[in-house]
C-alpha cells in the first residue's frame, strides 16, 4: 500500500467532543509554575493550551493539567524540542507559539491570527514592544543583530525574531523543522522563506517575566541562543552569486475570474481558479524577490495588487501575440534578461542556481538558458544579450514551442544551457502534481483547501 500524501495524513489525536478549538497554543514550559495560572487564564475563547513540560521540577506539568491544559511531556531539553513536540500534538487548523513565563499576553494572539486566517499572510510574528525592565540590553542587541542578518540574507522585513507567532498547522509540519535548540524559531523563518511564505509582524506588548529566565535574562543563555541561531544562518545561503546587471521579468495577467486558468474550470469555479492563479503568481514573485539580481520587473496585463508590486518595477504588457509580447521585454533592459511566467509556483532560487553560477563567473559557458515545461512549452528563458528577434516568430502555446525556441537560439549560434523541466499549472492534475512538489507553500495549502478530492495526488506518489 502506498503511503498517504502528507496533505492527507490524519491528525495524531482529536479534540475532546464538544470543543470548538480554532487555534492550538504551544507553550514550552520549564519551571513556570508562578506564571502558568495567569497565562492560561488569559487565553481567548477558541484557543487551546498545549503546555509542553520540558523537565520541570516545580510541578508545572501537574499544575497545567489541573488548570485544564493539554500537557505534553518532552524529556529532550531545548526550546526547539519542546516547541516541536507541541506542534506534533496540535490538531487545530492554526497553531500559535507563545512563551509561558508571563512576558507575553495570549490575549494578543487573535490580532496575529487574523492575517493568517484571512490569507493575507502565512506566518505572523509578534514584534515585541518592551515595558521597562522586560528586555535586557544584551538580549535586545543580540536580537537586533540577528534580525539584520536575516534581512540581508532573505529580504524578510522583520524587526524582531519574537517567540509569539501564528501559522497553519499543516503548513508548519511541511517545513520539516530539525533544530531542537534555540535555533528553532529562526529555522522556521528560513524554511518559510525558502517555501515562499508571506511573513509579517505586528506589535505586541512585552512585560517583565515571572520567575527566573533561562535564556534572555542571562548573558550565558543569550550567547547560547545567538550561537544556535548563527549556526542556522551560516547553513543558509542565497543560491547563486550576483549576476552583474541581470534583470528578471515576470510576465503575467491580472487574476480575474474567467480571464485566467480557464482550463481549471471545471472542476473549479472561475473565482476559485482565479484565486489559485493569484496564489501561484504571488509565490513566484516572492521567489524572484530573493534572487540576487539588479532589477525585478512585473510585466502585467491588467492592474497589479500593491502587495505583488512591492519590490518590482511594473510595466504593461505590449500588444500582439505572445511571441511579440515576450520579444518586447528585450527592450526593457540593456543587460542580461531572465523571463519567467506565472504558472510555476514550485520555482525556487535553487532551481536557477546553474544559470546564476554560470553568468556570475568570468567566462560564462552559455549565452542563453531555457527552462522546458513538460507540456512542450518553457517556463524560463534567459538571454545574456537580449534580442527580440531571438523570440519573435516562434510559434507559442504548441507542444513544440520549447523545441522551436531552442532551435531558434541554436540557429543564431548561441550555446544554450537547460534548466530543470517543470510543470505549468494549467489543469487540475497539474495543480495537484505541483502542490506535491512544493509542500509547505501557500500554493500547496490552497490546493489542499479545494473542495474536490485530492486522491490523485496520493496516487502520483
Amino acid at each position: 500500500m502506498k503511503e498517504k500524501h502528507p496533505l492527507q495524513q490524519p491528525p495524531p489525536h482529536a479534540h475532546p467532543p464538544g470543543t470548538d478549538v480554532l487555534v492550538d497554543v504551544v507553550l514550552p514550559c520549564l519551571n513556570e509554575a508562578a506564571a502558568l495560572p495567569g497565562v492560561l487564564a488569559a487565553l481567548p475563547a477558541g484557543f487551546r493550551a498545549i503546555v509542553v513540560d520540558n523537565g520541570s521540577t516545580d510541578g508545572s506539568g501537574t499544575l497545567a493539567a489541573e488548570l485544564g491544559a493539554f500537557v505534553v511531556r518532552e524529556p529532550q531539553r531545548g526550546f526547539g524540542a519542546a516547541a516541536h513536540a507541541g506542534l506534533l500534538a496540535a490538531t487545530a487548523e492554526f497553531v500559535a507559539f507563545c512563551d509561558c513565563d508571563g512576558s507575553l499576553d495570549p490575549g494578543q494572539l487573535p490580532a496575529l491570527l487574523a492575517p493568517v486566517r484571512s490569507g493575507v499572510a502565512d506566518l505572523v510574528l509578534g514584534a515585541r514592544r518592551p515595558l521597562r525592565g522586560s528586555w535586557p540590553l544584551h538580549a535586545r542587541l543580540a536580537n537586533r543583530v540577528l534580525s539584520r542578518r536575516l534581512r540581508r540574507l532573505t529580504g524578510i522585513e522583520l524587526t524582531d525574531l519574537g517567540p509569539m507567532r501564528v501559522a497553519r498547522r499543516r503548513a508548519l509540519l511541511d517545513l520539516a523543522l530539525r533544530d531542537r535548540r534555540s535555533g528553532y524559531p529562526l529555522e522556521m523563518l528560513l524554511n518559510a522563506h525558502a517555501h515562499g511564505w508571506r511573513v509579517a509582524e505586528l506589535p505586541v506588548i512585552y512585560s517583565p517575566r515571572l520567575g527566573r529566565s533561562k535564556v534572555t535574562g542571562t548573558v550565558r543563555g543569550t550567547l547560547t541562543a545567538v550561537q544556535d541561531m548563527s549556526a542556522q544562518l551560516s547553513r543558509t545561503r542565497t543560491p547563486g552569486r550576483t549576476v552583474p546587471g541581470l534583470t528578471v521579468a515576470v510576465i503575467a495577467k491580472e487574476c480575474l475570474p474567467g480571464k485566467v486558468k480557464t482550463r481549471l474550470t471545471p472542476p473549479l469555479s472561475p473565482a476559485t481558479a482565479a484565486a489559485l492563479a493569484q496564489t501561484s503568481l504571488s509565490q513566484t514573485l516572492r521567489a524572484v524577490q530573493s534572487l540576487p539580481v539588479a532589477r525585478r520587473l512585473l510585466v502585467l496585463e491588467g492592474s497589479p495588487r500593491p502587495e505583488d508590486a512591492a519590490g518590482f518595477e511594473v510595466f504593461a504588457q505590449a500588444s500582439g501575440s505572445l511571441d511579440e509580447r515576450l520579444a518586447a521585454l528585450c527592450s526593457l533592459t540593456e543587460g542580461p534578461l531572465l523571463i519567467l511566467g506565472m504558472d510555476t509556483p514550485q520555482l525556487t532560487p535553487k532551481l536557477l542556481q546553474p544559470l546564476l553560477d554560470d553568468w556570475s563567473g568570468p567566462e560564462p559557458r552559455f549565452g542563453s538558458w531555457l527552462g522546458p515545461a513538460d507540456d512542450g512549452g518553457f517556463w524560463a528563458l534567459a538571454l545574456r544579450h537580449p534580442d527580440g528577434d531571438l523570440i519573435r516568430g516562434v510559434p507559442m502555446s504548441t507542444p513544440a514551442t520549447g523545441v522551436d525556441q531552442l532551435a531558434r537560439l541554436q540557429q543564431a549560434g548561441i550555446n544554450v544551457g537547460l534548466l530543470p523541466m517543470l510543470t505549468d499549472v494549467d489543469t487540475i492534475d497539474a495543480a495537484l502534481k505541483v502542490a506535491q512538489e512544493c509542500l509547505g507553500t501557500p500554493f500547496a495549502h490552497a490546493v489542499a483547501e479545494l473542495s474536490f478530492t485530492i486522491d490523485p495526488l496520493a496516487d502520483a506518489v
